[in-house]
């Protein structure tokens, strides 16, 4: 049986989900209403991050975002806008046509995190591990 290819799969996801352009998000960035929400892993996270984002890797996401979940997590919960990124907006498209099917409203930066960065939006570096 043939493979349908990744890029099929993103680019159905993006015909039935709501995209946000990096102008916009940066926007909303600050806006107390709105989550932005890291998916990418924690490695690429370490090397920069939207400043206030909350980072729910992607393998986890479905169990953090399901009340009914263990894994559970309160921000979720809460009555605001939430938009997904990860690098290149494959994943986050992917992510957010999985929730939308479980229920959840959300929204994805179109072109992610490296659209952002080539934009000039804000960074936060963490420090080094020891």
């Amino acid at each position: 049986m043939p493979i349908t290819p990744v890029a099929d799969l993103v680019a159905a996801a993006r015909a039935r989900i709501t995209e946000v352009d990096t102008p916009t998000l940066m926007a909303m960035a600050g806006d107390p209403d709105v989550v932005i929400v890291d998916i990418r892993d924690v490695r690429e996270r370490t090397k920069g991050h939207i400043p206030g984002s909350f980072h729910a890797p992607r393998g986890m996401l479905e169990f953090w975002v399901d009340p009914a979940s263990p894994y559970h997590k309160p921000i979720f919960a809460e009555d605001k806008r939430f938009v997904f990124h990860c690098a290149s907006g494959w994943r986050s498209a992917l992510s957010v046509a999985a929730l939308q099917d479980m229920g959840f409203t959300a929204s994805h930066l179109r072109d992610g995190f490296s659209d952002w960065v080539a934009q000039g939006g804000a960074v936060t570096v963490p420090p080094p591990r020891d």
